[in-house]
């Protein structure tokens, strides 16, 4: 399904952008010399270069290695009609020679910024423009500049495509396939609103791509084919994995007073909730003993709320170069900004940043200083991404995490009472398609006296092995027989469990109802 490029309509998506295009123009009249514009999008960037050029009579060029200047500029009387120079030079010779009331775009300029005639060239330019009506704009998809230029050089960040925006591109998609009889492009206003927030953090094209393709393959425009662009992003950049929300949250045994927190907040992301005053919640913690389930429930939010959800391997961070690791968290909380709202889960926390609050002797300060930038990204960010953070052990995390206005919320999650060990026995068998009238729960729950969930878990595949080796059906007899022989962490680590406890006490907020013993 072809969707052509229609102007008039996308003159409508031109006029919507109002930020970075009159920051673009109050630059320019002020008669800024260098400008440098950081996006991806070369050619929603030119079209909003020619508007402003247009309103300001300004004759606009483009130059790129490939396409050369267009329009040509008209050389001075008696200048030799060809160079010898390489194309980037020669491209700033030509803007030194122009006359007043024009605007050069060089696009991917950046890699020769590294040749030192180039950066002079402009330095000089830079004194030459300045007060002049003629301008110079950089565009790259990064920032990279030369410590010479940075005070010469006007940095502009030309966001994606915000919510009205995108609204216009869906608009233009339907008008397009509005005659289509095989294709419903109807949408009610929840399913719009929710399809434009899935669009966020997409150039105009992929949302153009994205829509059109969810046309084609489903026949409607479907919010699983929208992830799975986003998907792409995530998987680029290397540093951030993209997890499918394979559990629901019915998966989950216990944990009730969690579950009604969580549920209170599925439709906090939404535009109802920001009318209502309602900012997005920023995050949980969740602390508690191994395989109690803090990672289960991380998938089942993103299921439940419908976000994509990204998981932050700290190891991954970290780098051999010097500032890499600093660039790195740096750009993953890019990636995640740029797909929000997400989910962001950050697994066991504290073995990631242990050591950040010890002085950094190890690794020259590099752990404290990524440390640093995500603590300060925790309390001060606007973009709706729900941190979900999980940690085991309470006393390797820095305290400086642990303050208020960091989460919403630190919930600490025990294992789990006799009722919550009934009901995981019943969703584990359940998932493994057996009948559950066919076991009794009481003496199973108590027979796992002090097991976690995984722990059950792995009771009931013990049981199965046994089972299945000897050719028959799984039995009551096999699960107790199982739960005997396995040593649980509780009694493995019990003084270190019941020392979490004690903390947990009366610093975090019970994930269960039932008091734990």
């Amino acid at each position: 399904m072809a969707i052509e490029r229609n102007p008039r309509a996308l003159s409508k998506v031109a006029s919507l952008r109002m930020n970075a295009s009159q920051e673009i123009e109050v630059l320019i009249r002020a008669k800024y010399p260098i400008l440098y514009i950081v996006s991806w999008e070369e050619q929603r960037v030119e079209e909003a270069l020619q508007k402003v050029c247009a309103s300001l009579n300004r004759t606009f060029h483009t130059w790129s290695v490939t396409q050369g200047m267009k329009p040509a500029v008209n050389r001075p009387a008696g200048a030799p009609k060809t160079s010898s120079l390489p194309g980037e030079l020669e491209a700033l010779a030509l803007v030194h020679e122009a006359p007043e009331y024009t605007v050069f775009l060089l696009k991917d300029f950046h890699p020769y910024m590294r040749d030192y005639r180039v950066v002079r060239l402009m330095r000089d330019l830079a004194i030459k423009l300045r007060g002049r009506a003629e301008t110079l704009i950089l565009i790259g998809p990064t920032l990279n500049l030369p410590t010479e230029l940075e005070k010469d050089i006007t940095v502009i960040d030309f966001d994606l495509p915000g919510p009205a925006e995108i609204e216009a591109i869906l608009d233009h998609v339907i008008a397009a396939v509005r005659d289509n009889p095989n294709v419903n492009s109807k949408l009610e206003s929840s399913e719009r609103e929710s399809l434009v927030k899935s669009a966020q953090g997409l150039t105009q094209d992929e949302i153009e791509s994205v829509f059109a393709r969810s046309l084609v393959e489903r026949k409607r425009f479907d919010l699983d084919i929208v992830l799975e662009e986003k998907k792409q992003i995530i998987r680029k950049s290397g540093l951030l994995e993209y997890y499918a929300p394979d559990a629901q949250i019915k998966d989950v045994g216990g944990l009730e007073l969690l579950k009604a927190w969580l549920d209170k907040r599925a439709e906090s992301f939404t535009d109802r909730a920001r009318e209502f005053g309602i900012p997005a919640p920023k995050g949980i913690l969740l602390l508690g003993v191994q395989g109690c389930g803090k990672s289960l429930v991380a998938k089942a939010i993103a299921a439940q709320w419908n976000l994509p959800l990204l998981k932050l391997d700290v190891g991954r961070i970290f780098g051999s170069l010097v500032g890499q690791s600093e660039e790195n968290i740096r750009r993953a909380i890019e990636v995640s900004e740029s797909v929000a709202p997400c989910i962001l889960w950050a697994d066991e926390l504290e073995k990631g940043f242990a050591g950040a609050s010890g002085g950094g002797v190890s690794d020259g300060g590099t752990t404290a200083r990524v440390f640093s930038t995500f603590l300060t990204w925790m309390q001060e960010k606007t973009a709706p991404v729900f941190l979900m953070a999980t940690a085991n052990d309470v006393t390797k995390l820095p305290p400086e995490m642990l303050r208020k206005g960091r989460f919403d919320e630190i919930f600490f999650v025990d294992l789990p009472d006799e009722a919550e060990r009934a009901e995981i026995f019943e969703i584990h068998l359940k998932k493994r398609k057996r009948d559950v009238a066919k076991f009794s729960m009481k003496p199973l729950a108590k027979a796992t006296e002090g097991f976690s969930g995984a722990e059950i878990e792995q009771v009931i595949v013990g049981a199965l092995y046994v089972a299945f080796d000897q050719k028959r059906e799984l039995m009551q007899k096999d699960l107790l027989a199982e739960a005997k022989v396995v040593v649980p962490l509780s009694v493995m680590m019990r003084e270190e469990i019941d020392e979490l406890r004690t903390w947990a006490q009366m610093r975090t907020r019970p994930a269960s109802k039932v008091d734990k013993a």
